[in-house]
């Protein structure tokens, strides 16, 4: 401390007010008398201590700045941690929803292929359904055709039998109508 103090009046007594004319140690000189007001206001200020009260303001204030800058360090990592977590859990996200992206077009592909297949088996029953109404309505419009055969045949038989009324001719044509009957049926 008494350094700063002889560093202090060292620099005061180098400045131009010891450059004044006349003697320098006289109350006359006004450079004298405001180097004594300096030097006593230095000493009022060291017999109360306030360079220490200086110096532990600014010990303090350098505390606290210390600890601020602790606590954003530590507030930097707890950031940096919870970047990551989130970074993490977005990755994580993304990874969910592709499978279940993947799974869903596996789905739907396969839900195509049973629709496929049920479609196949669809037509292929509506196909046989279709083949036995043709199937029935050929065999009804053979019946109906045999049916109208016979009733013909009965028709020109029983007009030819009108017609000849022996007994005997009647049983020849009815067996030549009957074998003509057959004939165009098979």
């Amino acid at each position: 401390m008494m350094k700063k103090i002889i560093a202090l009046f060292t620099a005061v007594a180098a400045s131009p007010a010891m450059a004044a004319t006349g003697p320098f140690f006289s109350l006359h000189n006004t450079n004298f008398v405001v180097l004594l007001a300096f030097l006593l206001f230095i000493a009022i200020l060291l017999k109360f201590g306030v360079p220490g009260k200086i110096t532990g303001l600014l010990d303090a204030r350098a505390a606290q700045i210390k600890a601020d800058l602790a606590e954003a360090k530590a507030l930097r990592e707890e950031a940096k941690l919870l970047l990551s977590s989130y970074e993490q859990k977005q990755k994580e996200v993304q990874e969910q929803s592709d499978r279940i992206v993947a799974a869903a077009k596996q789905e739907a592909q396969a839900a195509a292929t049973q629709a496929k297949a049920d479609l196949k088996v669809s037509i292929e029953r509506r196909i046989a359904a279709a083949k036995d109404q043709i199937a029935s309505a050929e065999a009804a419009a053979l019946r109906q055709v045999r049916e109208q055969a016979v009733t013909v045949a009965i028709s020109v038989a029983s007009e030819i039998l009108g017609k000849q009324a022996t007994p005997e001719s009647a049983a020849a044509s009815l067996d030549a109508a009957i074998a003509q009957v057959e004939a165009k049926l098979h």
